[in-house]
């Protein structure tokens, strides 16, 4: 059967131009996905801004603030599985545009909070409401790009969450200097008008965005059986590598726990990074305007390489291997944030930390796939990315703690660095790991032909 499967595509592969087809399709999907992924990131980036003047409308300590901010990665945590089996039962156009209308209409009533209990309430919906939106492009990318070009295609989707964080900073500081229009405060605009767009792009998601390549209108059918038939192959090597049972049994799985935690350092810090900084940078005496234009140069280079990257790592050796580099480079970078003097070199340090977070992303949601497929690819995937996201939790508790524990706005930056030792850690043992077994058809170099 596998065989049959390989002489398939090979026959194919000579009449289809794999390089013409694969950056066709990535235009087709990556610029919608990518917006999806902008705005979902300015949705969450929105909170750090909104702290600024939150607190003392809302007279909420750092840690009880931070609370509040953190139940979204509950929300997130107890829906994202169930979302993602969803998605697989309902296509991806109909469950996407789902979550773009309920967590927009969650993120406008945000503006209208009144006390810390409704706070609480509104940020843990808001977490249920967008679970299932990151695991599930992962998982849709699965369905139409094969392993070789799943990295740069990450690389591209990430590139959303950068670009988020890059123009929702200045538009976050700006909306909080123009408390007063229509008659609300800075950070009620701030949550007004970033949770607009996602319910806009409702109805573009559910008309725009294909639900698989068979379902496509914009590919040929000899293209189609071409995709079919590699991935197929693909697939067949991720069911040997899995193991049977339940969906829910991936809960309980080693590999999908190991996964999890290993995903949980790299989540503590992104999380940690992008909800501290506004308030590191307000700490240097700028106005809210100002910080977010601060804000925009760390994400900006996390930007540039997200585009330039992940499309040099095609061999997944190679990804692993950008993995280490990445994480020993930002335990340095965030260590240099706290001790080095004057804010002009901290802040320099923290700007060269962000990209070497960036890449990591999609350089590790190139492994999960190596042993999920099908149903418990969405559900295995989901599982990893929710638990995974408790560190999300732990971040916006961990970090406003350390703040007033050490009354340093620097000290915080200490979190980030060392759950990226650990990940640097981990990431060792998978080389070495892998470096002792044979080498798949997906971890060689790519035919010139592929590239």
């Amino acid at each position: 059967m596998h065989a049959g499967a390989g002489d398939s595509v090979n026959e194919h592969l000579a009449t289809i131009d794999e390089p013409r087809l694969i950056n066709r399709m990535g235009w087709r999907l990556m610029p919608l996905l990518g917006v999806l992924y902008l705005v979902a990131y300015i949705d969450r980036s929105n909170i750090s801004f909104a702290k600024l003047q939150m607190l003392g409308s809302l007279g909420l300590s750092e840690v009880a603030y931070g609370l509040g901010a953190s139940l979204f990665f509950i929300g997130y945590l107890l829906f994202e599985v169930p979302s993602n089996v969803m998605l697989h039962k309902y296509g991806a156009p109909r469950w996407m545009a789902r979550i773009m209308f309920t967590w927009g209409v969650v993120t406008i009533l945000l503006a209208f909070t009144r006390n810390a209990t409704m706070f609480y309430i509104l940020r843990f919906l808001l977490g249920a409401s967008e679970a299932g939106l990151y695991p599930g492009v992962i998982y849709y990318l699965t369905l139409w790009f094969p392993q070789r070009h799943r990295v740069r295609m990450l690389g591209y989707f990430t590139v959303g969450s950068s670009l988020g964080n890059m123009i929702g900073a200045p538009i976050c500081g700006w909306l909080l200097d123009k408390g007063g229009l229509f008659g609300l405060q800075g950070w009620q605009l701030v949550f007004v008008v970033t949770g607009i767009p996602s319910v806009l792009l409702t109805l573009v998601v559910l008309f725009l965005l294909p639900k698989s390549p068979q379902e496509s209108r914009f590919l040929s059918s000899d293209e189609k059986r071409w995709l079919v038939d590699t991935l197929s192959v693909e697939g067949a090597h991720a069911r040997a590598a899995s193991r049977h049972g339940s969906i829910l049994s991936l809960l309980t799985e080693p590999r999908v726990l190991g996964m999890a935690f290993y995903y949980m350092m790299l989540s503590i810090s992104v999380y940690g990074i992008s909800y501290w900084l506004p308030t590191l940078v307000k700490g240097f005496g700028v106005s809210n305007t100002t910080n977010g234009l601060l804000n925009i140069i760390p994400w900006l280079l996390s930007t540039i390489v997200l585009a330039t990257l992940p499309a040099r790592l095609r061999a997944s050796n190679h990804a692993v291997v950008a993995m280490l580099v990445s994480a020993l480079l930002g335990v340095v970078f965030f260590l240099s944030s706290v001790f080095l003097p004057g804010h002009a070199a901290r802040f320099a340090a923290l700007c060269l930390g962000a990209p070497c977070l960036y890449l990591l992303i999609p350089c590790f949601w190139t492994l999960p796939p190596k042993f999920l497929h099908g149903a418990r690819a969405a559900a295995g995937i989901a599982a990893i990315n929710s638990l995974g996201n408790i560190g999300g939790f732990i971040a916006q508790n961990v970090v406003p703690f350390v703040k007033q524990t050490t009354g340093s706005t620097r000290a915080p930056m200490l979190v980030p660095a060392l759950c990226l030792l650990i990940f640097a850690l981990i990431t060792t043992l998978i080389l070495r790991r892998g470096n002792r077994e044979p080498q798949t058809a997906d971890d060689t170099a790519v035919p010139h032909s592929a590239r």
